[in-house]
């Protein structure tokens, strides 16, 4: 058998900057937008795209998204011979272990692309929010007969410290790779999605696993070695909205994004479609009436009182005189009377007792509240 591509998706993130939402959930599994996980949008990537094998390497608290994932069914994924795999560490090689890094995950897993022989493999991540045609890149790919094609984008200068950038040439070949610079020669961001000839990527992580001085790391490891040794590596510029949600900020913040079609995916994009276990469901719609102001919410929810700006998601239910403003609200949560949020994100199953303000500042990261967290971060105001 010899595929095009291969995709192999990295989804076993522990999260730790994303702190409470990922306490006892992998990062990718994080409810997002009202109806959806995070890594719907890079399995719908891959199904627009028509690539139809894919590896899900799973790692950290996989099992509610190995539950979410099943054997691809919504992604059209559940084909006989290629399809969707999962692909653990615990089975990837005798006695089990964790992945050391993503280079070492893809490396524990070469006997599963081997099977497929491929011409090239496309890395990708779980826990961005983006939509994009991977066949864009793959047709640069091959007509620059490129060793490895990173996708980059532009971010704001004041930005360009936080991510490892790309220096290139004008054709876009990229001739040094700096991870978190001091003082950046450009802003072309990595996106952390890679393309490789597959059996020059395969050269390079067996002489990597073997190397005691190596992280087993793409970014910090086999992106600068190949460079280093001449490989022919060339920049893909993506144009368009993407976010990496690897923050509690950076996460409030594409959800609201989601509000502002200037910005953002469109989740009703009909050629462009994004995809969920949450099939059977009507989706969720833009509200704007007198008592519901630009938000998104899933029409299994129940709502008596004020939304503004806010994304909820299935059987919410919101109380009389309550109001809530710049949050997020997950799956089955209950908001009593004459509570306010501002600038939260209320996990799943969590209940609010009536007359509570949670609010956060605006210089301040937006709170996450539980049934844990709660007594600590919220006051109780009494109505008479």
């Amino acid at each position: 058998m010899n595929k095009e591509v291969v995709a192999m998706l990295l989804a076993g993130g522990e999260g730790k900057r994303l702190g409470p939402l990922t306490r006892h959930l992998a990062k990718p599994a994080v409810p997002f937008g009202g109806k959806y996980r995070i890594i719907d949008f890079t399995l719908s990537n891959c199904t627009n795209s028509r690539i139809e094998t894919v590896g899900v390497l799973t790692q950290y608290s996989p099992l509610v998204l190995n539950q979410h994932i099943g054997a691809g069914s919504p992604w059209g994924l559940d084909l006989p011979t290629e399809g969707l795999s999962i692909l653990s560490p615990y089975t990837a090689k005798e006695g089990g272990d964790w992945y050391k890094g993503t280079a070492d995950a893809i490396y524990q897993n070469i006997h599963y692309i081997d099977q497929y022989n491929p011409e090239n493999v496309l890395v990708i991540s779980g826990d961005h929010i983006y939509h994009m045609d991977y066949n864009l890149m793959l047709e640069q790919h091959i007509e620059t007969n490129a060793d490895a094609t990173i996708s980059v984008i532009e971010v704001p200068w004041e930005e360009a410290s936080r991510f490892g950038i790309l220096n290139t040439t004008d054709s876009l070949s990229i001739y040094e790779f700096e991870e978190k610079p001091a003082a950046p020669k450009n802003n072309l961001a990595s996106m952390g999605i890679y393309l490789f000839k597959w059996q020059e990527l395969r050269k390079h992580l067996i002489e990597d696993a073997i190397c005691f001085e190596s992280t087993h790391d793409f970014g910090k490891d086999l992106i600068p070695k190949m460079l280093s040794v001449g490989n022919s590596m060339y920049a893909y510029q993506f144009e368009g909205y993407w976010k990496d949600v690897g923050t509690i900020q950076s996460y409030w913040e594409a959800n609201m994004d989601l509000l502002n079609e200037d910005l953002s995916v469109s989740l009703n994009c009909k050629k462009w479609r994004t995809y969920s276990k949450v099939t059977n469901e009507p989706p969720q719609f833009i509200a704007e009436t007198a008592n519901i102001q630009n938000a998104l919410i899933h029409s299994g929810s129940y709502i008596n009182g004020t939304i503004d700006t806010s994304v909820l998601f299935e059987n919410v239910s919101v109380g009389a005189g309550s109001t809530i403003s710049h949050s997020i609200i997950h799956p089955n949560v209950t908001i009593g009377k004459n509570v306010r949020i501002e600038r939260a994100i209320i996990k799943e199953n969590t209940t609010i007792p009536a007359g509570t303000v949670i609010s956060t500042p605006p210089t301040d990261e937006p709170m996450v509240i539980d049934d844990d967290t709660l007594p600590k971060r919220a006051v109780t105001v009494d109505y008479l």
